[in-house]
């Protein structure tokens, strides 16, 4: 997803994300301050535009650029000014409005004709020797589904073999959250300008976008100075969580974690997430588990402390303990029922996941010292919603679910999302589509357990564990691949990323 070239069109992609509605009106106020016009930056943004394109796709020589009733259409007529001045061939088709274009775009789209131009209706046949296509049709203003005679121009331009360059986002693509609720634009690549917008990182987006690229059209500085609203999250972030141990430390002196789950039948979720903990550098692991997981536990990990899970054991176990993680392959009977029933009588900070998360949801309550990690479907039975509620808006959904069970919640997807109730929101720009495998949300949970051990805050430890996971995956996929990447593939992975330095 990252571009870090040293190119007009790609500043490295920036940690700060602000929402579209941000955007929109702090740009004449930053360019106020900066004593520059809107059609300016809109003169930026298409020459950052038409850079991309040049360097991206040298041999073209017959440029599609479509181009929309707005701003974005305006980007789209500056790039195929510049493509005609340079002598590429431009057929650009534009979609009318009831309402006049806004002034920079208006502006844009006169100096298209005045260098001798055509604009030809959306209705109009394409060429057939089209070989790029550029994307400014529909920007970060859209909140539904695009309407005639948008939705045709996408899916023609879906539907063609040339590459696609989208101008700030793909249209179709909402802003706000990644959804998609209609029509969309498959880019090759996205350049987006100002700042990240949320929709570029989460939700459907990594279908859609493509390669991502950013240009800040010289509002760098200003936005320096602005409080961000999200951060955007990548392994770059680990040293600031996880520092150097200290050379005399012992292993009280990085916690002890309880992990519970593994109901019969279940003993590989519990061996992974307990695993994962070592592997983040937990001190101390116990396990309490069903009888006939003991000893293959012990087998597989003898550094694991494992028994049998009993009231007698449990009592014991978590006034032994530092943290607790429970839910992996914890099931929903009455053996995991009790187990969490008894966990609720402690004030341990504690992780909940999996079955743990269902079983709440039939109760809800709500603590300050806990992190969920639930996936769309257990964060939909917790917020008695459906799966595509939570997918129409997951940046909605994970405040939502911070504001109704308290603490730190983390909802797991493309683009994972962190939250907690001072209003902090992350977005783990990591991992890849070779996660979706059983076992990976317990690998997760463990990672993160380990890491509240060691006595990281709540969110802080969600945000870094999470980093660790789908860094951890991605180093896997790069050597073999998305097909096939087992979550137990990442247990070896996790000292490279817990410990910063050897990431550099």
């Amino acid at each position: 997803m990252t571009s870090h070239s040293e190119k007009p069109y790609a500043d490295s992609l920036p940690h700060s994300v602000w929402s579209a509605d941000w955007i929109r009106q702090a740009e004449p106020v930053a360019a106020a301050a900066l004593g520059i016009s809107l059609y300016l930056l809109m003169l930026r943004a298409g020459s950052a535009a038409y850079a991309l394109a040049r360097d991206s796709y040298p041999a073209s020589r017959h440029w599609l650029v479509l181009c929309g009733h707005g701003n974005n259409g305006g980007d789209g007529y500056v790039v195929a000014r510049l493509a005609m001045a340079d002598s590429i061939k431009v057929t650009l088709i534009a979609c009318e409005g009831s309402r006049p274009l806004p002034p920079e775009a208006a502006n844009a789209r006169q100096a298209w004709l005045d260098s001798g131009g055509d604009i030809l209706p959306a209705s109009s046949r394409w060429p057939q020797d089209i070989d790029l296509i550029i994307d400014g049709l529909l920007g970060t203003g859209l909140g539904a589904v695009p309407r005639a005679p948008y939705d045709a121009l996408i899916e023609a331009a879906n539907r063609s073999c040339a590459p696609v360059i989208a101008l700030d986002i793909p249209s179709g693509l909402l802003a706000e959250s990644g959804a998609v609720p209609g029509a969309v634009i498959r880019a090759a690549q996205t350049l987006t300008f100002i700042a990240l917008k949320p929709g570029l990182l989460t939700g459907q987006a990594r279908d859609w976008v493509g390669q991502l690229h950013y240009s800040s059209l010289g509002l760098s500085g200003w936005l320096a100075k602005q409080p961000a609203q999200m951060k955007r999250i990548t392994a770059r972030d680990l040293g600031q969580w996880l520092k150097p141990r200290r050379p005399c430390s012992h292993k009280g002196d990085h916690g002890r974690l309880l992990v519970i789950g593994g109901d019969y039948g279940f003993g590989g979720a519990i061996r992974m997430a307990a695993e994962a903990a070592l592997r983040s550098g937990a001190g101390l692991v116990r396990v309490l588990t069903h009888v006939e997981h003991v000893g293959p536990l012990l087998t597989a990990c003898p550094e694991l402390m494992v028994q049998r899970l009993s009231d007698d054991a449990l009592q014991q176990a978590l006034e032994w303990a530092d943290v607790v993680v429970i839910g992996p392959g914890l099931g929903q009977g009455d053996w995991g029922k009790n187990a969490l029933k008894l966990l609720q009588t402690s004030d341990k900070p504690a992780l909940w996941d999996a079955d743990a998360l269902n079983l709440l949801a039939l109760h809800p309550e709500k603590r300050q010292n806990r992190v969920l990690t639930p996936h769309p479907g257990e964060a939909a039975r917790l917020l008695n919603c459906s799966t595509a509620d939570i997918e129409s808006d997951r940046l909605l959904a994970v405040r939502k679910l911070v504001a109704q069970y308290g603490g730190v919640a983390l909802l797991k997807g493309a683009g994972t999302l962190i939250a907690d109730q001072q209003g902090d929101v992350a977005i783990a720009d990591v991992g890849n589509a070779g996660m979706a495998s059983g076992g990976m949300g317990d690998v997760l949970s463990g990672i993160i357990g380990g890491l509240l051990a060691q006595k990281l805050p709540l969110y802080d430890a969600a945000c870094a564990g999470c980093v660790v996971h789908g860094a951890a995956a991605d180093l896997v996929a790069e050597k073999q691949g998305t097909r096939g990447l087992l979550a137990t593939d990442l247990l070896p992975m996790i000292p490279h990323y817990v410990n910063p330095e050897l990431a550099k």
